[in-house]
């Protein structure tokens, strides 16, 4: 029987919060390494455990999978998240697409320069509730079903719940105009594995603070 997946990143969100989501609305249990130091990451290159040099990295079913929409692929399929045929798997991407660019939108203001802050929140709020929210709203609204795609549970409404609670991070109030979107999430969060993932105590990270930031430049090297 093959181990636990083996997730190896710091120990923040980063790129390897949508794979812990993944695989914990999948019912996989895994095992984390954290980078802490230049030394940790020096030892995976050196082993060859990263292709390009950099993490995420996940360990499962014998291989060293790098690049997170690879992992993401990999953990659909395997776990029949991934929509029945091309077509809905065109879908499922074109939406998981859009919802990454808005996930990088949010994350990167905790590295936005003090005098631009407000100006960048002001303007990633704008876009969250006229271009990104109001394009999944119509795709609910649009078949009537309880997910969106297929009329089943698949990869994109985990990563939609995940931008979902940034987005609620963020300013609660921007949900408030979508009864579908909150339908969705309150859905989904009342799923088993989703359910148990939300519950203190898992595996799921916190929002970054400005010492995890600089944290992670030690770690990494990033002057």
């Amino acid at each position: 029987m093959a181990g636990k997946p083996v997730l190896h990143y710091w120990n923040a969100r980063g790129r390897m919060e949508c794979i812990r989501w993944l695989l914990a609305a999948a019912g996989v249990e895994f095992e984390e390494k954290f980078i802490e130091a230049p030394a940790d990451i020096e030892k995976l290159i050196k082993d060859g455990s990263l292709m390009f040099q950099q993490v995420p990295m996940v360990e499962i079913d014998g291989m060293k999978l790098v690049q997170t929409r690879a992992i993401l692929n990999y953990i659909a399929t395997k776990y029949d998240l991934y929509g029945k045929d091309a077509k809905e798997r065109a879908l499922i991407d074109m939406y998981t697409e859009g919802i990454v660019d808005l996930t990088e939108m949010i994350s990167q203001l905790v590295i936005c320069p003090p005098d631009q802050r407000e100006a960048k929140i002001t303007l990633v709020k704008d876009k969250t509730k006229n271009r990104y929210l109001p394009a999944f709203e119509k795709v609910l609204k649009s078949h009537g079903q309880d997910y969106l795609v297929g009329n089943r549970l698949t990869r994109v409404d985990i990563h939609l719940l995940e931008v979902l609670l940034y987005v609620e991070e963020l300013d609660s109030s921007l949900l408030a105009p979508f009864p579908l979107l909150k339908a969705l999430k309150s859905r989904i969060s009342s799923l088993p594995n989703v359910k148990k993932f939300l519950q203190p105590g898992s595996q799921r990270k916190p929002p970054l603070d400005a010492k995890q930031i600089a944290e992670a430049k030690k770690v990494f090297n990033i002057k």
